[in-house]
């Protein structure tokens, strides 16, 4: 097969943040175009989106239920190959489990679903049709996050004692909800969930710890707050962590932190030394040691004899041009694509290729949040990490 994969879009119209990031991601290295899509539950923005982004009139539809019917019965040559679902979390579930039904492979924003039993449905599904979804832990994408598993994976540090990840933004600092859509549907337990904050981001963080580390939670410990009068749900948190191996771990995130941006940190130590990266300055990898000085890793396709292939397969350009959200969002979705035409080519994909986050990862975080408010609202000192 010669050809770009074809993506339909449910949600991400006009003004949406995360659509845009979305198409920009999968339009970045030419393997996907943007064909189909359902962009708002209000039929004349959606009608709008698709004139904006200049889709045929024909393949801009009222709502996903009418688009996934229109367009399962296409001809193999114009039939969509993929979904992608950019939704608040209260509209995954059914977009996700009818795409599947309709033969579509799937990429879903995080958190996969509205609940637990949700995503282990979702799970089930993809299992049953042998599909492919992708979930997008967009953090998973950068190189040297990359390059920080493979390093771990490999047993370079030894064996890993401890794993401390924070998450603290400042956007939520004040009652916006009234103001802001992005702040009124994360507040609002009937679109977000059981958990704001937690579900929000303490999801990447969570994620980041185990992907990193490739441990599992086993246990955990947690303290949920509501720092801003009338807000329905939490908005600062923190969760002690215990791991299958025995380490021990702290999460943080919050959303009440003034003054902060989007500074995701990570630090990881084993037996003989451990690494340290922030998503503020992603290009740098931070290798610390126990009997020698500190070591800066930097991103770029020119270090190839230094890193891994898994860096170095998801860094588009040499040392000293700097990549960043936007291009580790693109990373998750050019090895989805990857992943897709090796398929529809009867090929075996590369390694490089399926390393990204999918229905496993995402019926984790469902977890991590049921178990992070159980645990936030009993009086136990540890939960089991159950699912």
């Amino acid at each position: 097969m010669n050809r770009k994969l074809r993506m339909g879009m449910i949600g991400g119209g006009k003004n949406a943040f995360i659509g845009a990031i979305h198409r920009i991601a999968a339009n970045m290295d030419g393997l996907i175009e943007l064909k189909a899509g359902a962009f708002s539950s209000d039929p004349e923005l959606s009608k709008a989106s698709g004139e904006m982004l200049f889709l045929h009139p024909d393949r801009t539809y009222p709502d996903y239920k009418t688009m996934l019917e229109a367009e399962a019965n296409k001809p193999a040559d114009e039939k969509l190959d993929f979904i992608a679902i950019v939704t608040p979390n209260h509209v995954h579930f059914e977009p996700a489990m009818l795409a599947l039904e309709k033969g579509f492979h799937v990429a879903i924003d995080k958190p996969i679903t509205f609940t637990l039993e949700e995503a282990k449905q979702l799970k089930a599904k993809v299992e049953a049709t042998g599909l492919s979804l992708l979930l997008t832990h967009t953090y998973t994408g950068y190189p040297m996050v990359k390059q920080a598993k493979q390093m771990v994976k490999n047993g370079v540090f030894g064996k890993i004692r401890k794993v401390y990840v924070e998450y603290p933004q400042g956007w939520l600092s004040t009652f916006s909800e009234k103001d802001s859509k992005g702040a009124a549907w994360r507040t609002d337990p009937s679109r977000s969930g059981k958990a704001g904050c937690m579900g929000d981001i303490g999801t990447h963080a969570a994620n980041l710890a185990e992907y990193i580390s490739g441990l599992k939670i086993d246990k955990l410990c947690a303290d949920l707050n509501i720092v801003v009068p009338g807000r329905a749900l939490d908005d600062d948190g923190g969760v002690l962590l215990k791991f299958d191996n025995g380490a021990s771990g702290v999460l943080i995130a919050s959303q009440v932190a003034a003054g902060e941006e989007n500074n995701l940190t990570i630090r990881v130590y084993g037996e003989k030394g451990g690494i340290e990266w922030s998503q503020m300055e992603p290009n740098t990898l931070l290798v610390k040691w126990l009997d020698k000085p500190t070591e800066i890793y930097r991103a770029g396709n020119n270090y190839g004899a230094l890193q891994s292939s898994f860096a170095i397969h998801n860094t588009r350009t040499p040392g000293g041009h700097p990549e960043g959200y936007l291009e580790a969002f693109g990373n998750l979705y050019r090895n989805f694509a990857l992943t897709l035409l090796a398929k529809l080519n009867g090929e075996t994909p590369a390694p490089e290729a399926l390393d990204f986050p999918g229905v496993d990862d995402g019926v984790r975080g469902m977890a991590f949040i049921e178990n992070v408010v159980k645990s936030g609202q009993s009086n136990e000192k540890w939960t089991k990490f159950e699912i």
